[in-house]
């Protein structure tokens, strides 16, 4: 195991004052035993509500995009406002595990390379919020691993924006189609998702398992995807999680907390609003996310992002699952 390696980073003043005497610790629940709905942190919509807001538009006047960044946020801002057909009239009846199954189009014409569906719980949805809609559709996309592996440089920076612009327009596809059919769906798209989390619920319909660096594993694609979800009351048919001992193997790798610059990853797991889950230190993680226009150096350093090194991973996890079993059945 490597050692841990030496940070020198020091948070800009300039920043840390706009922080004035909010936690985002706090905020996000760390050491609350009781289950609650999440209050908004950062990429709050509206930053003028917010109690990170000033701190947020900080870190917009801090970053220089070039012409090519400034057109992908403009496309992905179009594609975000975007309206929606109207919801047909007349409902189309099919059964649930058809209406699921009807989603691998979007993945068939390269809109996406990932589904899942799941039931939304309310500990999902923002404190601000409310929807009566039962059913989450989530999708994912995936980086581009070459380009990715550049961050904290622009050019990783433009294809998590690249990433989000394919992402909002998939959930905007995909809302359309649903309401083509007769359904109610609200397209849910990053980073300012306003609404809902995104993990829990991706993680709850299979996409994979939550790492050390607060980001989900999946076997496929490693860390290096970005996610956006259609709200609906289709009768969807749910997909399961799914586990393959992303929790175990985190619990011995230390690549992304070494990696860390501010030190914002931790070896152990922390209580956030009742549960026990790994846990990225806010108050470390964003001054510092801020000063670098967005960094995802733990996304693109996670062992499970190389390309085709997930599967292989897994498949070696399930060898020693396999083993200790045995092991343990011999005592």
């Amino acid at each position: 195991m490597a050692s841990k390696k030496s940070h020198h980073f020091t948070p800009d003043e300039n920043f840390t004052k706009l922080l004035h005497d909010h936690s985002g610790n706090t905020i996000n629940g760390v050491g609350e035993p009781q289950k609650r709905r999440p209050t908004m942190v950062w990429w709050a919509p509206n930053p003028e509500t917010a109690p990170f807001g000033e701190a947020q538009k900080w870190f917009y006047s801090k970053e220089q995009p070039d012409e090519e960044m400034l057109e992908l946020r403009r496309s992905r801002h179009k594609v975000v406002a975007q309206s929606v057909p109207d919801i047909a009239t007349q409902k189309v009846m099919k059964p649930p595990q058809n209406w699921t199954d009807q989603l691998q189009q979007f993945i068939d014409s390269g809109d996406c390379e990932m589904t899942g569906v799941t039931p939304l719980e309310a500990d999902w949805v923002f404190d601000h919020e409310d929807t009566t809609l039962p059913n989450i559709v989530m999708i994912g996309v995936q980086h581009d691993y070459e380009e990715l592996k550049h961050v904290p440089d622009i050019r990783g920076g433009k294809d998590v924006t690249r990433q989000y612009l394919r992402a909002a327009a998939a959930a905007k596809k995909v809302a359309a189609w649903i309401r083509e059919q007769g359904y109610q769906a609200d397209a849910v798209t990053g980073p300012m998702t306003g609404k809902i989390l995104m993990i829990p619920p991706a993680i709850a319909c299979g996409f994979g398992e939550l790492g050390k660096h607060g980001s989900i594993i999946n076997k496929e694609f490693g860390s290096a995807f970005r996610l956006s979800a259609v709200l609906t009351d289709a009768p969807f048919a749910s997909t399961p999680p799914r586990e393959f001992g992303v929790d175990d193997f985190c619990s011995r790798c230390r690549v992304c907390e070494n990696a860390c610059p501010p030190e914002a990853i931790t070896p152990e797991k922390q209580t956030v609003r009742g549960v026990d889950k790994w846990y990225v230190d806010f108050e470390r993680c964003i001054p510092y996310f801020a000063e670098t226009s967005g960094c995802a150096i733990c996304i693109a350093v996670c062992p499970w992002s190389l390309p085709t090194v997930g599967l292989s991973l897994t498949a070696k996890l399930q060898r020693r699952a396999q083993r200790l079993a045995t092991e343990a059945g011999k005592q």
